[in-house]
C-alpha cells in the first residue's frame, strides 16, 4: 500500500538495489511499463536478501529473477560506478518532474504527466497550483514531507497500541492486526496498514460497513485520525497522528484500514503480512498439494481442477496444517 519499501540496514548490495529501484520507478511512472517495473523490483528484492556482495553480473545471474539485461547493468555499474541509461533519465527535466510528483500520495503516473504538460515541474510548483488537485492529492501534498519519512518501529508500536485500544473499547469481538513488513519485524515502515474483522461479520452475511465506519469515527473522535482520503464499505484510507502531542517524533502518517469477513480474516492476514516471495512460494505449495490459496480462502481443487468450497480457517496455523507445512512465524517470512 505504501510507495516506499523497507530499506535493508545491512545490505551489501544496496547500490545495485538503489539503481534497480530507480529504474523500476522510471518504468512505472514515466514509461508506464509495468512488466519492466516488476522485473527491476523483483531483482532488487532478490539482491537485498542476498547476504554476500555480488562481484559480477555473471554471479548475479545465478540468482532467481536476474537475467542477461540486468546482469549487464550490474557489470556496467561495477566497472564505471554509474549507468548510462540512468544518466540519460536524470538529464531529462520531464522524467525528474514526473518521478517527483508521483511521490505525492494520490498522484499516479497519468496525473503526474498531465501536471508536467501544464508546466508544473516539481513539489514547489505544485504548492502554487493546489486548485488543480483533488482532495486526496491536496492532503498528500500537505503532508508530503512527513509521508516521505520512514516510521520507526517504536512509533509503529505506539500507533498500533493507541488504535487497538480504541477499537477494543467499541467491541471486544473486533480482531485487528498491523500487517506488512511491520508484522515481519521490520525496524521501519512506510505506513500503517490495519486488517480488521468482527466475529459477527462473515462472507455469507450482508455487508456491514458500519463496522469500519464506527472504528474510523472513534479514531477521529480522539483525534488519532486527522484526515480522510476515502471511506468505503470495506476500506478506509487516511492520515493519523499520535494525539495530544507536539513531539516531533510523532509525525503525520498514512493509515489504511481494511475490513474483511471473519471467515476470510486469517487467509487475508497471511497474505497481507507477506512477503511477496513467501506468498508466491506458499501458493505454489498449495497447488502442489491440490489446493488453491489466495487472500480470501483456501479451497481444495477437484479432479477437474475446479475449486471446491472454502475450508474453515480459524488461525494462520490452520492454513499451514492443511498444506502439511511447518508453521512459520511472521518474522520468518521475509524470504
Amino acid at each position: 500500500m505504501s510507495k516506499r519499501k523497507d530499506p535493508t540496514t545491512e545490505n551489501p548490495n544496496k547500490e545495485f538495489c538503489d539503481f534497480l529501484m530507480e529504474l523500476a520507478n522510471y518504468e512505472k511512472n514515466v514509461n508506464r511499463q509495468m512488466h519492466k517495473y516488476n522485473a527491476y523490483r523483483k531483482a532488487a528484492g532478490v539482491l537485498a536478501k542476498h547476504s554476500e556482495k555480488i562481484k559480477s553480473g555473471k554471479e548475479a545471474k545465478g540468482l532467481e529473477g536476474i537475467g542477461d539485461k540486468i546482469a549487464k547493468k550490474i557489470d556496467e555499474f561495477i566497472q564505471t560506478g554509474k549507468l548510462q541509461k540512468l544518466e540519460k533519465i536524470r538529464a531529462s527535466d520531464t522524467n525528474v518532474a514526473i518521478t517527483e510528483l508521483t511521490k505525492v500520495t494520490g498522484i499516479g503516473p497519468a496525473a503526474a504527466q498531465k501536471l508536467v504538460q501544464e508546466g508544473i515541474m516539481g513539489i514547489e510548483d505544485l504548492r502554487k497550483h493546489t486548485d488543480k488537485l483533488n482532495h486526496h492529492q491536496q492532503i498528500g501534498l500537505k503532508h508530503f514531507e512527513d509521508f516521505e519519512k520512514r516510521i520507526p518501529r517504536e512509533e509503529m508500536v505506539a500507533l498500533q497500541d493507541k488504535a487497538f485500544g480504541e477499537i477494543i473499547k467499541l467491541s471486544p469481538d473486533y480482531r485487528a492486526k498491523v500487517c506488512g513488513s511491520f508484522r515481519r519485524g521490520a525496524e521501519s515502515s512506510g505506513d500503517i496498514d490495519i486488517l480488521l474483522s468482527h466475529s459477527s461479520f462473515t462472507s455469507t452475511s450482508k455487508k456491514m460497513p458500519e463496522l469500519l465506519k464506527n472504528v474510523v469515527e472513534q479514531l477521529e473522535e480522539i483525534k488519532f485520525i486527522t484526515d480522510r482520503l476515502s471511506l468505503g464499505d470495506s476500506k478506509f484510507m487516511g492520515v493519523c497522528k499520535m494525539p495530544d502531542t507536539d513531539d516531533k517524533k510523532y509525525a503525520f502518517r498514512r493509515i489504511d484500514i481494511r475490513l474483511l469477513p471473519y471467515d476470510q480474516y486469517y487467509c487475508a492476514l497471511l497474505y497481507f503480512t507477506g512477503s511477496d516471495m513467501f506468498n508466491k512460494d506458499m501458493r505454489g505449495v498449495a497447488l502442489e498439494k491440490g489446493f488453491t490459496l489466495n487472500e480470501y480462502t483456501l479451497r481444495p481443487l477437484g479432479s477437474t481442477g475446479v475449486p471446491g468450497e472454502p475450508l474453515p480457517v480459524e488461525s494462520e496455523e490452520d492454513i499451514f496444517d492443511y498444506l502439511d507445512m511447518t508453521y512459520k512465524k511472521p518474522s520468518e517470512r521475509n524470504a
